[in-house]
């Protein structure tokens, strides 16, 4: 059986949505190092082009998070799966905090905390997804 048009439709922006946001902040991770042989300006530049890309996936993914809620019988749903989904709510949060944070940092150490944090948050809350469509 196919699945209803609208669902296809929400469940498709939410996996391109993080496809872009988690996907894109890894894939950042591995240009920066190479792009600081081109010049010290060439890992802003690409952080700049990435985040004209990133910030509307991330509310994509806010968007259709929610959309993705409403259509779940909350009451029918185990204790445990509310927990992890009140989990994913923070991490998702985090994620968000730690990359505007990472953003606007000038020194190193806050660079790398701030990032790591959005980094990690971002695939802590893809793995929360996955475990709550199952």
């Amino acid at each position: 059986m196919l699945a209803p048009a609208l669902d296809t439709l929400r469940l498709t922006l939410h996996v391109l949505a993080a496809s872009v946001w988690v996907g894109g902040q890894i894939v950042m991770m591995g240009l920066v190092g190479p792009a600081r042989s081109l010049g010290a300006e060439a890992p802003k530049a690409l952080a700049r082009a990435f985040a004209r890309l990133a910030w509307p996936a991330y509310a994509v993914l806010v968007t259709t998070g929610f959309w993705n809620l409403s259509t779940v019988h909350l009451a029918a749903q185990s204790s445990a799966w509310k927990a992890v989904l009140m989990a994913k709510i923070v991490v998702v949060a985090a994620a968000g905090v730690g990359a505007f944070l990472h953003a606007r940092s000038t020194a190193k150490v806050a660079l790398a905390v701030w990032g790591s944090v959005a980094g990690l948050s971002s695939v802590a809350a893809l793995a929360m997804g996955i475990l709550l469509a199952g």
